[in-house]
């Protein structure tokens, strides 16, 4: 994947973590495909781990990561969709970016 794909998958998405990241990454972010060469876990099995970490963040008064909740419902949505993770590191803040498993569009961002 390159820098052209990636920011057009976030292009499409329009959600404001989406957008926060496609800022990042034209302001000259790095950027790493996490699962170089094939769509990693299904999107549900990723939505129960960040769930459960959604729901402990909640618990402990952790004020959960921007795009989070959204993220957990999005990769509900996807079911059992096979996915690739991205992460996105700007000078502002850290993303990570579930990408459909054929990389054309952003499932969730946060």
């Amino acid at each position: 994947m390159n820098r052209d794909d990636l920011e057009s998958a976030l292009d499409r998405d329009g959600s404001p973590v989406a957008r926060d990241a496609l800022a990042q990454l034209q302001a000259g972010a790095s950027f790493e495909l996490l699962t170089e060469g094939r769509a990693t876990d299904c999107a549900h099995r990723l939505r129960d781990c960040w769930s459960f970490r959604y729901e402990t963040m909640l618990d402990t008064g952790v004020t959960p990561r921007p795009g989070l909740a959204e993220a957990v419902d999005r990769l509900k949505a996807a079911g059992r969709a096979r996915v690739h993770l991205a992460t996105i590191i700007g000078s502002q803040r850290r993303f990570t970016v579930f990408l459909a498993e054929d990389l054309t569009r952003c499932i969730a961002c946060m």
